[in-house]
């Protein structure tokens, strides 16, 4: 019979040999979560790389868009600008789906795009409106990329400390605690054998002196 890790430990052969394979799967496991741990750092540095160059290409392509879109504004006005773009039909369609990293699900994010249709004429606007749009539209793809990159360095993350959290209590709980059943037992069994050993020597002695008075009974008749 055999008990729960939560409990304590059967002094018995049965037991350690239980143990002894728990023990055995316990580091097993260990060292499985140690290699899971460094691919997964690394793979964080290098997923923090790509994030820290899609930040600066989205710099320049987000700076020129949004200046278009202050010189339409200034030049055609807030509320022509706002009108014109209530007009416009969604042209962008954002579909999502899921890849594994490392055992760690990450929703990917791809932009399709149609063309737009022309809802507005050309006499109440101007080339920065146009170029505003046009801005805009060839930077959502690194917008997108950009916000897959940063998603999956925050799921990488999680997973890490998860796996850093069962690393820690493998590691500072559940082995300490096989070991020390086990040179428990291995204790309580060679206290038993000893006791065992002195009892037939002690059971040895009495039939031998036993043996010896009959023969000695046996002599004398």
């Amino acid at each position: 019979m055999s008990v729960s890790f939560g409990g304590k430990f059967l002094p018995t052969k049965l037991e350690l040999i239980r143990i002894r394979r728990l023990l055995a799967v316990a580091r097993s496991v260990h060292r499985i979560l140690e290699d899971k741990r460094d691919v997964l750092i690394n793979k964080l540095n290098e997923m923090i790389e790509k994030a820290e160059r899609a930040r600066s290409e989205l710099y320049t392509p987000l700076r020129d868009a949004y200046n278009s879109l202050s010189r339409a504004y200034m030049n055609i006005g807030i509320s022509t600008v706002d009108t014109i773009a209530s007009t416009v039909p969604e042209t962008i369609n954002l579909e999502t789906s899921l890849k594994t990293i490392l055992g760690v699900k990450i929703p990917t994010i791809e932009a399709k795009f149609t063309e737009p249709p022309l809802t507005y004429g050309f006499k109440d606007t101007n080339v920065d409106l146009d170029d505003a749009a046009r801005n805009f539209r060839r930077i959502i793809p690194k917008i997108c990329e950009a916000a897959e990159i940063e998603n999956t360095i925050f799921r990488l993350a999680e997973e890490l400390r998860k796996t850093q959290r069962l690393l820690n209590a493998l590691e500072y709980v559940v082995i300490p605690r096989y070991e020390e059943a086990i040179k428990f037992i291995s204790m309580t069994l060679e206290e038993r054998e000893r006791e065992e050993f002195v009892k037939l020597k002690h059971v040895k002695r009495v039939l031998e002196r036993r043996k010896m008075e009959e023969e000695k009974v046996e002599l004398k008749i």
